[in-house]
């Protein structure tokens, strides 16, 4: 993520991100109605200090099913204060009581019956409160604030690729013809391959074009769908962008060229390993937007060296991809966690 291009130009401040769990808040906006009925429970689940994986076994140790039959809308961040939805099937006949499980790191605030389980990437978004502390330049961060409103370049998060970006490295093995077994990391490892080509195709047209110039001719996305056209720019397609209907794109690669436009293959000619790598899996060419933006966009000047964020994006979209053009932050989550892991040792000698 540090290699790619800023919209912005690279922020001047530094801060730290998650230094407490407080500090990285998250609330998952479902956006549906439930039934009432059905023999499936959703929990609105609060979780602290855990990762979503496991509350789900927790979950099912309570219902006395396989964690598999959990499912969920997306996966939360451990390090954190989240909300989220999980859905587990429960005989209409069978009542259990799931608040049992409340503890200082979960809580269940809601609990209502459905017609079907919960699918990843069912939810409309996510809400983040985010407060960064040890700020040294705050005064960048206002000033940035207006700019990001308008949209930010909407890269993956460094958190699809793995630890020191071992996903990536799995992917070249898998590409080399490494056979891996477990479909779940199968899984996680091709959708970081997508993701990296996708991040260097965006990476380039910021520092050609940005992100709010068009090309001649662009492969459109109708908002709040998958659906995607190309076409040239016009007058009819500038007033559809401007009202929001349509969105610029960039690629997410599969089988084929289908659905490229020529200035795209060009880019993608450095990554023609990736490429046929991803193609040979037999893929379905899609698109993703080019542009994030985040939705009712607050900040408050806690003190002098304390900064609160608030705001919402799509699923499938990452908070990092809009704060690394704010600041320049540092991931304490993995010093607290040594500290609190130290901790725990020495109070048991």
């Amino acid at each position: 993520m540090s290699e790619l291009n800023y919209l912005y130009g690279a922020p001047l401040s530094k801060a730290d991100f998650k230094t407490t769990a407080e500090d990285f808040m998250v609330d998952e906006d479902l956006g549906i109605e439930f039934t009432g009925s059905g023999e499936h429970v959703c929990l609105q689940v609060v979780k602290k200090g855990e990762n979503t994986q496991y509350v789900a076994k927790l979950l099912a140790q309570k219902a006395g099913i396989s964690p598999r039959d959990v499912s969920y809308a997306g996966m939360k961040d451990r390090h954190g204060v989240c909300s989220q939805w999980f859905s587990v099937p429960v005989p209409i006949k069978k009542d259990i009581d799931f608040t049992e499980l409340n503890s200082e790191s979960l809580f269940i605030i809601s609990q209502q019956r459905h017609n079907r389980k919960l699918r990843t990437g069912c939810h409309k978004g996510n809400k983040f409160t985010i407060t960064l502390r040890n700020v040294t330049q705050p005064l960048d961060i206002l000033c940035r604030i207006n700019a990001v409103r308008a949209g930010v370049p909407n890269y993956f998060g460094e958190q699809r690729f793995g630890h020191d970006g071992h996903n990536l490295v799995m992917a070249k093995k898998m590409f080399a013809g490494e056979r891996i077994r477990d479909k779940k990391l199968r899984g996680l490892i091709i959708s970081a391959a997508r993701s990296y080509v996708f991040n260097q195709i965006v990476n380039l047209r910021v520092a050609e074009h940005g992100l709010a110039k068009t090309m001649h001719r662009e492969v459109f996305m109708l908002s709040g769908s998958n659906a995607f056209f190309e076409d040239a720019i016009s007058d009819e397609n500038i007033a559809r962008l401007a009202s929001g209907d349509i969105m610029m794109s960039a690629p997410l690669v599969g089988t084929s060229e289908k659905g490229l436009t020529e200035q795209e293959k060009i880019w993608l000619e450095p990554y023609k390993e990736w490429c046929e790598g991803l193609g040979e899996l037999g893929l379905k060419n899609e698109r993703r937007m080019l542009r994030l933006i985040p939705q009712d966009l607050a900040v408050e000047t806690v003190d002098e060296t304390t900064i609160k964020l608030s705001f919402g994006l799509p699923k499938g979209t990452f908070a990092t991809a809009l704060l690394r053009e704010l600041v320049d932050y540092t991931d304490a989550s993995p010093r607290v966690h040594k500290e609190k892991d130290a901790s725990n040792e020495n109070s048991a000698k």
